[in-house]
């Protein structure tokens, strides 16, 4: 098999914009040499605008939700709308940074592409590969966070929620599947561990009526750590390129400021372009 090279795109909220810098810098560069692309919670949004190749309609997406202030609004916790809007996404993508659906899927005909979900009952990593009907759905219900937005969000008669708690970084399934390279885009700095959240913890007594939802909750911070020291660690027939901040980002998942968003920005652009300069330095694996 020919070099199958594979791009992850992590969430991270607001951090995105440091993502999106990334993915701009691959634009306008016309560096595209993936075979598959992967993306989780906030990096589907990126991806999808990269994959339709619109420039900057990332950050401005990004940027159009940081101003408005029914995005979110902590008044709303405990309603039903929830703290974060999450539905405000997809009113974004159709009106007001339109998402080029058809370019999106005329650039995919001839490559995968899958987002991932949680599934609601069996908490269970669900690996969608979205098409022209459900696209903004897939994206949406990959970026629903529990505790945070509320409603359900179904694909196809189906309950899902934010792709990170079942597999944030998916490149051990990318390496199943015949990946020979892989380049992740992250939002966090290399050797980034996590520990268990409030949300985790909370969650796992929450739904403890749901055993395979509670499980997820309860290893989701374990199996994030697991996939960080499987790209750092990858098997001899693995490249694994990662582009991540070599310190924390000025914005973080629900803090930024206008100022923040276009500092990580600018940062991924860099970011990008050096990784294209260097790119065909095969044969080591490279972080930024």
């Amino acid at each position: 098999m020919s070099e199958k090279h594979v791009l992850i795109v992590e969430g991270g909220g607001f951090k995105t914009g440091f993502t999106s810098g990334i993915l701009d810098a691959f634009i306008v560069s016309d560096f595209d040499p993936f075979a598959s692309y992967m993306g989780v919670s906030g990096g589907t949004v990126a991806t999808s605008y990269f994959l339709a190749k619109q420039y900057r309609y990332s950050l401005h997406s990004i940027l159009d939700l940081a101003k408005d202030s029914n995005f979110l609004n902590y008044r709303r916790t405990f309603g039903e709308e929830g703290y974060m809007d999450i539905d405000m996404l997809a009113t974004v993508a159709k009106d007001r940074v339109p998402f080029d659906v058809d370019k999106v899927v005329s650039t995919s005909k001839k490559k995968d592409v899958e987002f991932v979900l949680t599934h609601r009952e069996s908490g269970e990593a669900v690996y969608m590969i979205p098409n022209r009907d459900n696209w903004l759905d897939v994206v949406t219900a990959s970026c629903t966070l529990p505790f945070v937005t509320k409603g359900k969000h179904i694909v196809d008669g189906v309950e899902y929620f934010d792709g990170g708690w079942s597999d944030a970084i998916p490149a051990k399934r990318a390496y199943d599947r015949g990946a020979s390279r892989i380049t992740v885009l992250r939002t966090w700095p290399k050797d980034v561990h996590t520990k268990q959240s409030w949300a985790d913890y909370f969650g796992s007594i929450y739904f403890k009526s749901i055993p395979g939802l509670q499980k997820a909750f309860e290893s989701s911070y374990e199996k994030y750590n697991e996939s960080i020291d499987f790209i750092n660690h990858p098997p001899k027939d693995l490249i694994v390129d990662q582009l991540c901040p070599i310190k924390l980002l000025k914005s973080g998942t629900y803090s930024y400021s206008k100022k923040t968003i276009m500092s990580d920005y600018r940062y991924g652009l860099d970011i990008g372009l050096k990784y294209i300069q260097s790119y065909k330095s095969k044969g080591r694996n490279s972080i930024y």
